[in-house]
């Protein structure tokens, strides 16, 4: 556990209440959905020394919205969180057509994190 110190930076981004530039995450779970929101929404090439960071989800903006292209970003999304978040067990991961427009896709991701004895399960719902 944190323990009252800050562990990273809190998504979306906003100014802190402390007077620090960005408002921190000072609770695991927020830390944990925090590290799966910059992970995601991070194009691959957009971080600095690390050029595999990310996604390319952005990328399937003007593909059509079938099961083909669903498979893939699913794919992209599971070797992704793999790699850099290996302590998160991806339990279900979904992408349907969104509600609000039907050329935008909601992807919704559950997820469990175990570590030692404790377990968190939590999700996160994108539209792109």
């Amino acid at each position: 556990m944190a323990n009252g110190k800050s562990i990273n930076i809190n998504f979306p981004f906003r100014d802190s209440e402390k007077g620090f530039l960005f408002d921190l995450n000072t609770e695991d779970s927020k830390a944990i959905k925090a590290d799966l929101m910059h992970l995601i929404l991070t194009r691959k090439g957009e971080r600095l020394y690390l050029p595999d960071f990310g996604t390319d989800l952005l990328k399937y903006i003007f593909e059509p919205n079938d099961s083909r292209t669903q498979s893939e970003m699913k794919q992209e999304l599971n070797e992704t969180i793999k790699k850099y978040l290996p302590k998160l067990q991806i339990t279900d991961l979904s992408i349907t057509q969104s509600e609000s427009s039907e050329y935008a896709v909601t992807v919704k991701i559950e997820y469990t994190v175990t570590e030692d004895v404790f377990t968190a399960t939590d999700f996160i719902t994108i539209n792109i």
